[in-house]
């Protein structure tokens, strides 16, 4: 079973992601509520995909990726930045620290969504 995190400090946008991710298929879904949280649950147990808010609390989802880019194995995690702000450049610079995709927020598309998770890591129902 795959392994998704979902770094997200609005807990209304985080519940609507993980209630898209349980529609589409099985994963084995954790959570962050920011960057350090996300640094520590990748410590514990690599996922095969992280879904990273970029403008959060404590450490941002920039950093955040930097630093899970540095990391044993980080850089085999797949991560897609999030954003409710979507900025000239954003997608540009997500990918230039890292990210493998972007998604605008709130997430409505669960099409989108799955076309992703099976283009990034092949599971999608």
């Amino acid at each position: 079973m795959k392994k998704i995190l979902v770094v997200e400090d609005n807990e209304d946008n985080r519940r609507i992601l993980v209630y898209r991710l349980r529609k589409i298929g099985q994963f084995d879904i954790r959570e962050a509520a920011n960057g350090q949280q996300a640094i520590e649950a990748v410590r514990a147990d690599l996922p095969d995909l992280i879904f990273m808010d970029l403008k959060m609390p404590v450490m941002d989802g920039w950093e955040a990726t930097r630093r899970i880019r540095e990391m044993d194995g980080g850089d085999s995690v797949r991560i897609i930045a999030l954003t409710a702000q979507a900025m000239a450049g954003d997608e540009q610079k997500a990918r230039a620290i890292g990210c493998d995709d972007y998604l605008a927020k709130p997430v409505v598309d669960p099409d989108l969504v799955r076309q992703k998770l099976e283009r990034l890591i092949g599971a999608a129902a």
